[in-house]
């Protein structure tokens, strides 16, 4: 019985019932098949790892670059997954970020020199943030410095400042 899906059968070259044409691939083109299967296994592994990682910072779907196999499919020999490196609203978010740029950047078994390329930027991302968090607690701080330096200087019996008191007793 012949299914609608398999279309007509006939014999082979080699004699065989078959259910079409089969094409004849040299030990060199079979080779090349064989690697660019591989390939393309690998290459799809790889974007996935970042897809997955990357969650709410990629932007789009993944980029592939085809080779052509002698057997007329495209087979993935390259790709790019693009992710936000875009700094955030706040310190902690940039730091936050920063990580999640390093993470989606390393996921895969293999990282590429792009790959370490991003998750460098990341990392600078993570010290900006950390460098304007210190920054603004230290900003923070100065007021109750102030205050603390000013109130030492009195109890020393310190003059000036803010708070100073007068001598009245002559």
């Amino acid at each position: 019985m012949v299914s609608a899906l398999q279309g007509p059968t006939f014999a082979n070259a080699d004699g065989r019932q078959g259910t079409g044409p089969t094409r004849q691939f040299s030990d060199g083109q079979q080779r090349q098949l064989e690697q660019l299967k591989r390939i393309d296994a690998q290459v799809r592994q790889h974007e996935l790892a970042h897809l997955r990682t990357g969650g709410s910072l990629v932007i789009g779907s993944a980029a592939y670059t085809y080779t052509y196999g002698p057997d007329g499919k495209a087979y993935a020999t390259g790709g790019e997954v693009t992710i936000d490196t875009s700094p955030e609203k706040t310190p902690r978010a940039t730091v936050d970020k920063g990580e999640h740029i390093q993470a989606a950047a390393l996921a895969p078994a293999d990282p590429s020199a792009q790959d370490y390329r991003v998750a460098a930027l990341g990392a600078q991302m993570v010290e900006r943030g950390r460098s304007e968090e210190a920054a603004a607690v230290k900003q923070a701080a100065l007021p109750a410095q102030r205050m603390a330096s000013i109130y030492n200087q009195q109890a020393a019996g310190g003059t000036g400042g803010v708070g100073a008191g007068i001598d009245t007793y002559a």
